[in-house]
């Protein structure tokens, strides 16, 4: 197979310039026509540079990268050969200094923390593992140091970790406690008689206090920022973070710190994970990176916020990136694989249906389009939604919108997106490879491995499942804060307000309003259905109403000591996991719709017109997932839900069309295929096989079928018999 080939077959025009079969028919072959001059056409140009977002030139240079062979995943390597492709990798990485635009001007960098984020999310497609290596160094270690220690600590250790002089470890994570980082057991004691003017004692004081899959810990790592207990003058002030020496240039352990491999992974073996533990080890009184809090050399400890538990929370939420740039890593995961699997099933054909000779590609057949396109769909909304998040981070992280609420806002949606993400990207790859088949199962062809890397996705930067109960508990949080701010003049207006929803919950009206309207028309339904006000009405609605039922069934925690409350929470923890999955469907709805609107320009309104389709696929298919809910609250008619799965499917016929120009918006390069099904390979085996069977039907010592043989047959008697009776 030719380069040029390859380039051809992964970048695919639009469907009237494209291939052989639609020149050759108006259909392809099955019901799904091509679409017809003057007919809604997406432009592919247009969404491509949509979903490149405001830092496209860094996507764009990210994207070169990511193609060049020497960034790539090796498929039969070793794991330690593997690790040390992915070292070496990185070090290109440190000399092209691609990390730059996430340090501060005083720092040498220019302050752009959006495009740093934007250009990592694209290493996924080279290899995830260099891509979480690359976020070990830079996104954790590196940013720890940035964003917790001063301009001094800042100019001594950041320069060497971007250079990757210093390879370092991000060292929270303990065994016994995983997501729970509060409780984290490694101390940190501040002795006033050690060193010049103080010194830490950093101990890990029983083995589930050993820091576990750490990345860089097993092999490359000189340095950690380690999360411990910092306890001065007998008082525990919680967790805080400290830069610790961990092997010397040599690569051996300093004294009194010990190191374990975590040996072979289900996924990302190119990352040598491995634990770290410290026995009385001790580093200078300076080595506590102090933003959020200091120790004087006679042991006063300092913090410019005053609650140990805001303290905490916002020195925790200045790592937030990590969780921003696995949401857009995730979403560029099901873009690779959706543009595989669409791609493969627009060439393989299987099964002669429709045309007795030529056999049925399988992006026709229902059941395909069912499977695929709804991952299309959520994949869509989660770019849209992506874009929204990175505007928030970057405001954050620049110091333009770095404000207490700021912070909160930015790290409730990052706990919002990063599991709604990362679970479709899995739920998206595994679809995608079952749907190439055998093919799909083949090492070459990505699928397998992609799955295996991102599985570890769901559970790393915060588990996923701990994540979604912290945004349960911040709507939870804004909800009882409305409650407390209405004045007295607002109550009647709230009152009321909260009257209409019960009235939609509990009574028939809201039903009977949308059986009237529809009047047994199925084409108003469906119209009505796809209204943009409907579909964000209903997913609104059932978002705060999820939320106001948990609100109520622990209002009387209020009153409960804390352990009782704790429990009476741990009963409504699967209604609050909902409200927060609910609450994410809103928030995408919302930004893919936002996405559209924003579209202008030469092509602008057929682009619209096919997003909207794609947008409709999304809200509809959130609403019928949740299907039993809106209908036992009385928030949609049993006509309407009767309807929607038949409503889909129309949706899937409208957009069969367009599928490829769908997918080549993703600017998904051969590079980062990679996959022989999606480079024409797949193409030029059925084009071989069409030709053969042209030949072996225009000659004249073809074999004769025996069903043709026999239907033959049964014809001549039928006509004999026929012949017999007119006599």
């Amino acid at each position: 197979m030719t380069a040029d080939t390859s380039t051809t077959a992964s970048a695919p025009a639009p469907a009237a310039a494209r291939g052989t079969d639609a020149a050759a028919s108006p259909t392809p072959t099955g019901p799904i026509p091509v679409p017809a001059d003057g007919s809604p056409r997406l432009d592919v140009e247009m969404v491509s540079e949509a979903l490149l977002g405001s830092w496209a030139d860094a996507r764009r240079d990210a994207r070169e990268r990511a193609a060049r062979p020497e960034m790539h995943r090796p498929m039969d390597a070793s794991v330690a050969e593997h690790r040390e492709r992915v070292f070496g990798q990185l070090r290109i990485l440190a000399e092209e200094e691609v990390s730059l635009p996430m340090l501060p001007e005083h720092l040498g960098g220019p302050n752009d923390n959006g495009a740093n984020v934007a250009a990592f999310e694209e290493l996924v497609v080279a290899d995830p593992s260099l891509q979480i290596k690359a976020g070990v160094q830079w996104g954790l270690f590196t940013s720890a140091i940035v964003q917790l220690g001063d301009e001094e600590q800042q100019k001594a250790w950041v320069p060497g970790a971007m250079s990757l002089e210093t390879p370092g470890a991000f060292a929270m994570t303990e065994i016994g406690h995983g997501s729970d980082v509060q409780s984290l057991a490694t101390t940190a004691t501040f002795d006033p008689e050690g060193g010049e003017d103080g010194e830490w004692v950093i101990n890990t004081p029983f083995r589930a206090a050993w820091k576990d899959f750490l990345g860089n810990a097993a092999i490359h790592a000189r340095a950690a920022t380690v999360f411990a207990r910092l306890i001065t003058n007998g008082v525990d002030h919680g967790v805080h973070c400290f830069y610790v020496p961990v092997r010397d240039a040599e690569g051996n352990l300093l004294p009194g710190v010990q190191s374990e491999d975590d040996g072979e992974k289900g996924g990302l073996n190119g990352i040598d994970n491995g634990r770290l533990a410290f026995d009385h080890v001790r580093v200078p009184r300076r080595n506590l990176l102090n933003r959020y809090g200091d120790v004087a050399a006679d042991g006063t400890y300092s913090s410019p916020i005053d609650s140990p538990g805001r303290r905490f929370f916002t020195m925790i939420g200045t790592l937030v990136q990590g969780r921003v740039s696995l949401d857009g890593s995730a979403i560029r995961a099901s873009q690779l694989a959706l543009h595989i699997a669409i791609t493969y099933a627009t060439q393989r054909r299987q099964f002669t249906a429709a045309d007795p000779t030529r056999e049925t590609v399988l992006m026709d057949y229902q059941a395909h389009l069912h499977r695929l396109l709804p991952k299309l769909a959520a994949t869509y909304a989660g770019a849209f939604a992506h874009e929204q998040l990175l505007h928030a981070f970057d405001d954050v992280f620049s110091g333009r919108g770095d404000t207490p609420e700021g912070r909160e806002d930015l790290e409730t949606l990052a706990a919002t997106l990063k599991p709604t993400s990362t679970r479709l990207a899995l739920d998206t790859i595994q679809e995608c490879r079952e749907a190439c088949g055998g093919s799909g199962f083949m090492a070459e062809n990505q699928l397998v491995g992609l799955h295996q890397d991102l599985d570890v996705y769901a559970t790393f930067e915060g588990d996923n499942t701990i994540l979604l109960q912290l945004v349960a508990k911040r709507l939870l949080s804004d909800y009882t804060s409305e409650l407390k701010n209405v004045d007295r003049a607002g109550i009647g207006r709230f009152i009321a307000q909260r009257a209409e929803v019960l009235a939609k919950r509990h009574t028939p009206w809201a039903r009977l309003g949308q059986s009237v309207s529809d009047r047994g028309n199925a084409r108003r339904a469906f119209d009505s259905m796809r209204s943009a006000e409907f579909q964000e009405e209903m997913l609104a609605d059932r978002a705060r109403v999820k939320v106001e039922e948990v609100a109520l069934a622990l209002r009387s925690t209020a009153r409960m000591s804390p352990a009782d409350a704790a429990a009476e929470v741990n009963k409504h923890q699967v209604e609050m996991l909902d409200a927060a999955r609910a609450h994410a469907d809103l928030v995408r709805w919302r930004a893919f719709t936002a996405g559209i609107e924003a579209m202008e320009g030469h092509g602008a309104e057929g682009t619209r017109a096919v997003l909207t389709d794609v947008r409709d696929l999304f809200g509809l298919t959130a609403i019928n997932d949740d299907l039993a809910w809106f209908l036992l609250s009385g928030m949609i008619s049993t006509q309407r839900g009767r309807q929607i799965e038949g409503d889909l499917r129309r949706l899937l016929w409208r957009l069969r069309p367009h599928v490829l120009d769908l997918v080549a918006a993703f600017d998904i390069r051969p590079g980062h295929v990679r996959a022989p099904i999606a480079l024409g390979g797949e193409q030029e085996r059925q084009d071989e096989a069409a030709a053969y069977f042209r030949a072996q039907r225009a000659s004249q010592d073809a074999p004769v079928s025996e069903k043709a043989l026999r239907d033959a047959e049964k014809r001549a008697r039928r006509a004999q018999g026929k012949k017999g009776s007119s006599r």
